[in-house]
């Protein structure tokens, strides 16, 4: 949705398809971080965005055993926003289709499912569509495959992914929200168990971490056992738990790291999750795939206007963004390795590791954090002009 707003605004032809008739998947990425915020500056849609219900995080707080301690400070960092805007991914998605529906070269289709490639040779061409009055072929200088770490595109395309695996599952649900509880998301490490409360206005989004393939385990012991388990990591909301009524109230999300070999073939190109899957780890997954939108958008918006496109121009979008995507990978595996796993999956005393414990020694190293969370490696910046017609 990102890259083809930033496409039309230059003058592009573009079509955004969408398999579902709406937004509405709960639990999605909800963190828009200061990288992406900056890039609304920088469109001139910080203010319309900043409109909309949100919540302001500045600060992301843990405790680990009974070590308390602040994981990253925003309010260090020298961009527009030095905070984390929490707000539905739909509101997000809504509001980019609304943006660029002001320009006249986009076009937004919804319920259009993509099942195939079209292809001349090894060269794509278009994609096959299923859509409710029925099939359809879209023809275009280039595919790009946005479509989550469950791709289509890069499945027909035959693109080599390289897994790394998770030790870690994470289980999602909503407790309400009271006046009283704390404002700042919180984060629990306990011996078998991790706990995270996002604060989302009148509830809490809450992300309970199990080790990956246990939730059969977990179901069997009863939801009346989850439900104390819950209380007991969030005692100030013990008294709401029963809002856990059934199963089906709570989603499971399966954790995969990957990363594809090569992000692109001739005519067609793959960014974000489809191009590589992150961890939960710091909630950077969207704010990785608006930067590969931006990158995109520089690299290929004058070749795509000109129909001079080539291959070399797809490949150097990877070129561009995957140093930024190892480095942030590798810090998450490193987390997953160092912190996760032993939390969830050793007996014994819990023993906070050096980084957690020279956090809450030394203050002013939330700076690291903050700025690897909220900006990233090699941040990008829109570099493409307004069409003269838009």
């Amino acid at each position: 949705m990102m890259l083809g707003l930033l496409l039309a605004r230059t003058g592009v032809d573009v079509v955004v398809l969408e398999k579902h008739a709406d937004f509405l998947r709960d639990f999605r990425g909800d963190t828009i971080h200061p990288s992406t915020l900056e890039v609304l500056h920088e469109l001139g849609l910080l203010d319309r965005f900043l409109a909309l219900p949100h919540q302001k995080v500045s600060r992301i707080n843990g405790q680990f055993g009974d070590l308390r301690f602040t994981v990253a400070d925003f309010s260090s960092l020298s961009t527009q926003c030095r905070f984390v805007a929490f707000i539905p991914q739909w509101d997000f998605l809504a509001f980019l289709a609304g943006e660029g529906a002001r320009y006249p070269t986009f076009r937004l289709m919804m319920q259009a499912e993509v099942i195939d490639l079209i292809t001349r040779g090894d060269h794509a061409i278009g994609m096959r569509v299923l859509t409710p009055e029925g099939p359809l072929e879209v023809h275009a200088a280039v595919v790009v495959g946005a479509d989550g770490r469950h791709s289509v595109v890069r499945a027909r395309a035959g693109l080599a992914v390289e897994e790394f695996g998770a030790p870690m599952d994470v289980l999602w649900f909503r407790l309400s929200r009271r006046s009283g509880d704390p404002a700042d998301p919180i984060g629990r490490f306990e011996r078998g168990r991790i706990f995270i409360m996002l604060n989302r206005g009148d509830y809490w989004q809450c992300g309970f971490v199990i080790a990956k393939g246990t939730y059969t385990q977990l179901q069997v012991k009863g939801l009346a056992a989850f439900r104390e388990r819950v209380a007991g990591l969030a005692p100030f909301a013990a008294d709401r738990v029963g809002e856990i009524q059934e199963w089906e109230l709570i989603k499971l999300l399966t954790v995969q790291v990957d990363r594809l070999q090569q992000w692109s073939r001739p005519g067609l190109l793959c960014i974000g999750d489809a191009a590589h899957a992150m961890s939960p780890v710091g909630g950077v997954g969207i704010n990785l795939a608006v930067q590969d939108a931006v990158a995109a958008a520089n690299l290929l918006a004058a070749p795509l206007r000109e129909g001079r496109l080539t291959f070399a121009h797809l490949r150097q979008v990877q070129q561009r963004r995957d140093w930024p995507t190892r480095m942030t990978q590798r810090l998450q595996l490193f987390m997953q390795d160092r912190v996760i796993k032993p939390v969830l999956g050793e007996a014994g005393p819990l023993h906070p590791p050096l980084p957690l414990r020279l956090l809450a020694r030394f203050p002013s190293l939330q700076r690291i954090p903050a700025r690897l969370i909220g900006i990233g490696f090699r941040p990008e910046h829109v570099r493409i002009p307004l069409a003269s017609n838009a």
